[in-house]
């Protein structure tokens, strides 16, 4: 599925919808570099897909940003934003 980085805007309201285990260089290899990070976290993705879910992936309350397997946080507004931000990593990973 595609996506696009979305503005700031588009991601008010999300919370914590899952997670994934995964490393930095992949989340880079899959979405871009990453915007620096807020009050809570180091790094942050915020995207939209093609189906118009929107998607946060943080660090959160780790102070550094985890380049070894982390458990990453997955925000959103629905459920669907860890089955977009899983399935995006997959199609990454097979190419």
């Amino acid at each position: 599925m595609k996506f696009k980085k979305a503005g700031w805007e588009a991601v008010n309201g999300t919370s914590l919808k899952g997670s994934v285990y995964t490393t930095y260089a992949d989340l880079v290899e899959a979405f871009g570099e990453p915007e620096a990070g807020g009050d809570k976290t180091t790094v942050e993705w915020a995207l939209r897909f093609e189906d118009g879910t929107i998607a946060t992936i943080y660090d959160w309350k780790t102070y550094a940003t985890p380049m070894g397997p982390y458990d990453w946080h997955i925000g959103g507004k629905s459920k669907m934003a860890e089955v977009r931000v899983t399935q995006a990593l997959q199609q990454t990973a097979l190419a």
